[in-house]
């Protein structure tokens, strides 16, 4: 399919224009909503039916399998092995780094305390750059690529700009980066640095990074690759054919998703949507978004207004990568709320940091704003809208060692301070303390060594 035949069609007003017509900040210019991509065979296109090659998947679901044997790097990749679904550049213009393939593990351990017969993860912290933002990144900057730019820049809490310095070094782009200074996770950063992004930090929160950026693209011919971009979203719904594929074609009921700047929900919920439109699947899964509670601007539009509208707040949350006070892509999310009957939840820091000490118990980890899913999750068991036969799929968005320092703080008991304790549950207590699992200091001597391990056996002494 020629990648000529997609349009960008405004969420808002339905205005289409030609992807290269996009003004730098994407927003529409009649009622500065965001776009979404559309292709001739997409619900809703204007092409008149008998003009639509219309994708065939049987002969798909057979091509995509076949070009995991391939050796070709598009073919390996997890995004670009769907580019019959996303037919925006050509095959020799994608910048690819083998992003995708990402693995669908069993929680069975978090499973069982929450009564939950199967509950799966997938795993985007498994990514080249350890995030989901890898899937879209390759999507929206192979376009700025094929479009002849020669800067490419983000604001960013951390992920973002990881996954575009990497990709940017890939195909030899200059990029930039704004930061809020202070308020991201050192691994992160590093990443940019090591890169070659310039980086710079600014003295502001993530949202007034956005501002700053959207000046100087508006000045300079600098292609924006944040969320707002939206072919951002085209390779961040790809994570929804995968799980499909993983799951033999089986609609898992729940998807659950981190809430900050909220694209991924829109992304993923325009995944499932394209796979039922074109006859791969009768129905869609239900997606529900978590955020942290001092970082939960949709949760009270959504409990004050039903989506209609939303107020920013002031982000204070030290899940780092959802510390967004006013998402760019919140009616996006309303919308796919709505369509596909899930819940706005949100969750307190204590909750989020129980919630990745259980999924770290797995055996697999990851960052903090991922594990908001595990935690909202909870709350959707507990009242009935998560069933015990329903089967739920946590999207875990950024690897654990993205956030390191949280980690540690959390395992020594230094992460919260005693009044934030003082309000927890005596279950909530019971489980943080069981859960921390603190170096222990020793002389080297081999006695000590094997008294310490036998105390910490059931029987007091090693089998």
């Amino acid at each position: 399919m020629s990648m000529r035949t997609h349009k960008l069609r405004c969420t808002g007003c339905g205005q289409r224009i030609p992807g290269e017509s996009a003004r730098s900040d994407f927003r529409c210019p009649d009622c500065n909503d965001l776009y979404e991509v559309e292709y001739p065979w997409s619900s809703g296109a204007t092409v008149p039916t008998e003009h639509v090659n219309r994708p065939n998947p049987n002969a798909l679901r057979y091509l995509w399998q076949e070009r995991r044997t391939s050796s070709l790097a598009i073919d390996q990749s997890g995004v670009w092995r769907f580019r019959d679904l996303l037919p925006i550049v050509a095959d020799d213009q994608a910048i690819t780094l083998r992003e995708g393939n990402t693995p669908l593990y069993e929680l069975p351990k978090c499973a069982a305390n929450l009564g939950l017969n199967w509950l799966l993860a997938k795993h985007q912290g498994m990514n080249p750059t350890g995030s989901f933002k890898d899937t879209g990144m390759t999507a929206a900057l192979s376009v700025a690529v094929a479009r002849g730019f020669e800067w490419v820049a983000c604001a960013s809490t951390g992920n973002t700009s990881a996954a575009m310095a990497a990709y940017a070094a890939r195909a030899g782009l200059r990029s930039m980066v704004l930061i809020p200074e202070g308020k991201i996770a050192w691994g992160k950063l590093s990443q940019s640095m090591d890169y070659g992004s310039t980086t710079i930090q600014l003295r502001t929160d993530f949202d007034g990074c956005v501002r700053v950026l959207t000046e100087v693209i508006a000045r300079a011919p600098i292609y924006l690759l944040n969320s707002v971009n939206p072919y951002r979203l085209e390779g961040q719904k790809t994570p929804a054919f995968e799980i499909l594929e993983q799951s033999d074609w089986q609609v898992p009921h729940h998807i659950i998703v981190p809430g900050g700047n909220l694209a991924n929900c829109s992304a993923l919920g325009k995944g499932f949507a394209e796979m039922k439109h074109l006859g791969f699947i009768h129905r869609v899964p239900k997606i529900s978004v978590i955020q942290a509670e001092g970082a939960n601007p949709l949760y009270r539009a959504m409990q004050a207004n039903g989506g209609t509208h939303l107020d920013p707040v002031v982000a204070d949350t030290r899940a780092s990568a959802i510390r967004i006070g006013n998402p760019a892509s919140w009616k996006k999310a309303v919308k796919i709320l709505e369509a596909n009957g899930g819940w706005c939840e949100q969750v307190n820091e204590l909750e989020i940091a129980l919630a990745k000490a259980e999924i770290g118990a797995e055996g697999i980890g990851c960052e903090p704003a991922s594990a908001v899913t595990l935690a909202g999750l909870k709350k959707l068991v507990a009242d009935g809208r998560v069933g015990r036969e329903e089967t739920a799929v946590l999207i875990l968005t950024g690897h654990t060692l993205k956030d390191p320092q949280y980690t540690i703080d959390y395992h020594r008991g230094e992460l919260f301070s005693e009044p934030e304790l003082a309000t927890a549950t005596p279950a909530q207590l019971s489980s943080y303390r069981d859960s921390q699992h603190a170096p222990i200091v020793l002389d080297a001597n081999p006695g000590d060594v094997l008294r310490a391990i036998e105390s910490l056996s059931p029987a007091g002494q090693l089998a």
